[in-house]
């Protein structure tokens, strides 16, 4: 894990990736951590982050393409467990001034609907 540079209100690293916050792990890799959210706002809410710095999508720091295509890598595969368990997935990552802990992560959630409210919410007009 590097720190360097990292921002004042850089939660993951502060606390997250420096283990002053114990985390249920789902996915881990050399480079990349998905755990359960220590907060969560959704009945399966899950965080996945570099281990390095990054600033967020938008300003991958020190940081290349090669980490970025890392990190969705395990979104897409997180994402994927939680389609297959729940049906549905919602991917949210923030920028600027919507990025409250300025480290780049990525939100991955399902909001507890069954299968008939989502439908009824969200169609499936590409059928």
């Amino acid at each position: 894990m590097t720190t360097t540079g990292a921002a004042v209100s850089d939660f993951y690293c502060n606390q997250v990736l420096s283990g002053r916050v114990d985390v249920e792990r789902v996915v881990e890799t050399e480079r990349v951590l998905a755990y359960h959210h220590t907060n969560p706002a959704h009945p399966v809410h899950i965080v996945v982050v570099p281990k390095e710095h990054v600033p967020s999508l938008t300003d991958l720091g020190d940081a290349g393409p090669a980490l970025l295509a890392e990190v969705l890598t395990v979104v897409q595969q997180v994402a994927a467990m939680v389609e297959a368990e729940h049906g549905a997935c919602s991917v949210t990552t923030n920028l600027g001034l919507y990025q409250e802990s300025k480290h780049m992560h990525w939100h991955l959630v399902h909001r507890g609907e069954s299968r008939s409210e989502i439908l009824a919410a969200y169609g499936h007009h590409d059928r």
